[in-house]
């Protein structure tokens, strides 16, 4: 049966899967191995020349991690999906193709810590650079788009504030200046919102995230929507010119909807190494087949935590868009349907203070840097996962000073808002 005829919640149990074909068994195996035996050199050969698909060397492909591509590219609806080490390397691993010195990529002012220090600082040391602006902003994302350009990148659901984009008015704008655009669905995962449908062309995740689910394993994985025409303009010389290292084969020419799949199995994991290993790519692996549950759970408990604290006179404001007073409320039936996902922000008053001790404070919810768990956790951007950012970047990004992140787990919620209360209560009366 055709995957396109399956729902999600089969998908997520069977997309890329069959019983293993030497032992019968029905969960995928860790194929705990660096190498795999040719049948012969003329097998070697042909996969090696990319005239054959099959398994060479475990840093390129092996069949644990495959099925885990497999599975990620059928919930996004992509044609294809390459595995890595972290979220941070996917996201160096879609702009490798596509950039080169000189070259610049538009960014969402509203992203990851992390991610706006490698945008602002660690891809500078590939003669790389990137442009921030307020992707609410429809116009200045259009003028910040120049010769150079040659990608637009946000998240679906920004991390930390848990800011909607408008992710087909973005991709509108990234068509018309033939780009391509490449969406961080990480805090939103396929379940809540699928960005090819959307128009992205490139989707990737921090699988350390909601897709594993458990806090146990780092993994990263780019979906290519193979609908990018590659071959359009002379900006993707990588994609559509010959290649040296393959006697001159065109990558968009040969594999059309999968080049930039092969490309970056062939090139991108071939010569920069960031390889997801089998056993983290197992333990995804079920982690997503439950995945649809959990975030329901997480939507839900989300949902009543959020609204909990709104009412709060402890509180200042939540940023959470599945509040009806969010700006972004009304961007939730058009870009993530079932919910606005698990991930917001709420400002404490007393300020940076009151949210340090509100911290220290609480029992449930773990103070970890991390998001996306079963576990409900909690973290103070600005003095951790945004602390490289100066103020007016943290303001920008949504990691305020005077506010901490909370991703919501799926234990009892009414266990939760009893631990924000009695934390809040020793935050707010000794900041008093």
């Amino acid at each position: 049966m055709a995957d396109a005829t399956l729902g999600f919640d089969t998908l997520q149990i069977h997309a890329g899967a069959s019983p293993d074909p030497a032992t019968g068994a029905r969960q995928t195996p860790i194929y705990q191995s660096t190498a795999f035996v040719f049948r012969d050199a003329d097998h070697a050969a042909s996969l090696f020349n990319l005239s054959e698909v099959g398994f060479i060397y475990s840093r390129l492909t092996n069949p644990t991690v495959a099925v885990l591509q497999d599975r990620v590219a059928a919930l996004e609806g992509g044609a294809g999906a390459v595995g890595c080490s972290s979220g941070h390397a996917a996201q160096i691993m879609a702009l490798f193709p596509l950039m080169g010195p000189g070259r610049n990529v538009v960014v969402s002012t509203r992203l990851y810590g992390g991610t706006v220090t490698q945008m602002t600082q660690t891809i500078k040391r590939f003669g790389w650079s990137a442009k921030f602006v307020d992707f609410d902003d429809l116009a200045a994302i259009e003028a910040a788009i120049d010769d150079d350009t040659r990608a637009v990148f946000c998240e679906s659901i920004a991390n930390p504030g848990g800011y909607i984009t408008d992710l087909r008015a973005v991709a509108d704008v990234a068509d018309r200046a033939g780009l391509p655009l490449i969406v961080d669905n990480t805090s939103a995962t396929p379940w809540l919102c699928r960005p090819i449908e959307h128009g992205a062309t490139l989707v990737v995740h921090s699988t350390t995230k909601y897709l594993t689910g458990n806090g146990t394993v780092t993994g990263g994985v780019i979906v290519d929507s193979g609908r990018f025409d590659w071959s359009a303009s002379d900006k993707f010389p990588s994609l559509s010119a010959p290649e040296p290292a393959y006697h001159g084969l065109k990558f968009h020419e040969t594999f059309g909807p999968l080049a930039f799949t092969f490309h970056g199995i062939a090139i991108g994991l071939r010569d920069l190494g960031m390889t997801m290993n089998p056993q983290a790519a197992h333990y995804t692996l079920m982690g997503i087949e439950t995945l649809s549950l959990r975030m329901e759970r997480h939507v839900s408990n989300a949902v009543k935590v959020a609204k909990w604290l709104e009412a709060d006179h402890r509180v200042d404001y939540v940023t959470y868009a599945g509040l009806e007073s969010s700006p972004y409320y009304d961007r939730i039936a058009k870009v993530c349907p079932r919910g606005a996902g698990a991930l917001f922000t709420f400002a404490v008053k007393g300020g940076y203070e009151a949210c340090m001790k509100l911290i220290d404070a609480v029992e449930i919810f773990s103070h970890v840097a991390n998001l996306g768990d079963t576990r409900s956790l909690i973290i103070h951007s600005a003095s951790t996962t945004h602390r490289q950012l100066d103020e007016n970047q943290q303001r920008a990004a949504g990691a305020d000073p005077e506010v901490v992140r909370v991703s919501i787990g799926i234990e009892d919620a009414d266990d939760l808002i009893a631990d924000l209360d009695q934390a809040l209560d020793k935050a707010t009366r000794q900041a008093g």
